[in-house]
């Protein structure tokens, strides 16, 4: 028995699930890369697994993506599609006793919604799961209802960053790192159960008025911000919107 660490990276339309033409999107999630550490019940690695996925229903990776991740386009078209990659994961799983381990339950949810999606067979996959961040939670001593970020528990753990976040791969490796340093054999996995994936209601699209927010911190600094502050600031108020750093 091991245990599959795996983290997913996903092309997506951040602030709506609906595509261009108004209509709900089938596929409001695809994989575009998985990272995996497995480690054995002595919490060593045996093996890693790090696979880019050329898009198959998104033609393009989405710009706000690619500022995240560094993911491109051009980066994922000499890659290989989903069914290709699903075949090694499996292959690298090897064997359904293993136990998944995941940071909170999206990629839990987000791979067997794309497995079906590509209308492939799940049943190579583990049945069995732990959801670390609530145990690393309690670990830490923190509020129930304010579970951590991976960054903001490893940097409480005081596990070395040497990686950037929000790639599959490094991902990955710092849930394993909160793995060894948590785990205990009290933490029993538990078995998953699929259930449909919700999708918010349509909203009122709001756009960014991006001439009066760089206006706003002219103002404030009273100077005209450069180019590069100008990107600094778009991107960073775009990830603010995601909710994703909140403490």
């Amino acid at each position: 028995m091991h245990f599959i660490i795996f983290d997913l990276e996903f092309n997506q339309d951040i602030f709506s699930s609906y595509n261009s033409e108004g209509k709900i999107s089938h596929y409001p999630f695809e994989i575009i890369q998985i990272g995996a550490i497995k480690l054995d019940a002595e919490c060593n690695v045996a093996a890693t697994f790090n696979r880019y996925i050329r898009p198959t229903f998104y033609s393009e990776v989405n710009p706000f993506i690619t500022e995240l991740t560094g993911i491109t386009t051009e980066q994922l078209l000499s890659e290989e599609p989903f069914p290709e990659i699903y075949k090694a994961f499996t292959e690298y799983i090897a064997g359904t006793d293993s136990v998944f381990c995941t940071w909170g339950m999206a990629d839990m949810k987000g791979l067997i919604k794309n497995v079906a999606d590509h209308q492939l067979n799940d049943w190579l996959l583990p049945r069995m799961y732990i959801d670390l961040q609530p145990y690393a939670s309690k670990y830490l001593k923190l509020p129930r209802k304010n579970l951590p970020g991976l960054q903001r528990a490893v940097e409480l753990l005081n596990i070395p960053i040497t990686y950037t976040f929000h790639n599959a791969f490094h991902d990955a490796i710092y849930t394993a790192e909160v793995f060894k340093k948590i785990y205990h054999p009290s933490i029993q996995p538990k078995r998953y159960a699929p259930t449909p994936m919700t999708i918010r209601p349509k909203q009122r699209t709001r756009e960014i008025d991006t001439d009066k927010l760089l206006q706003q911190f002219a103002k404030m600094y009273g100077r005209e911000m450069t180019e590069e502050e100008q990107g600094i600031i778009k991107l960073a108020y775009k990830m603010g919107r995601t909710n994703q750093f909140l403490k």
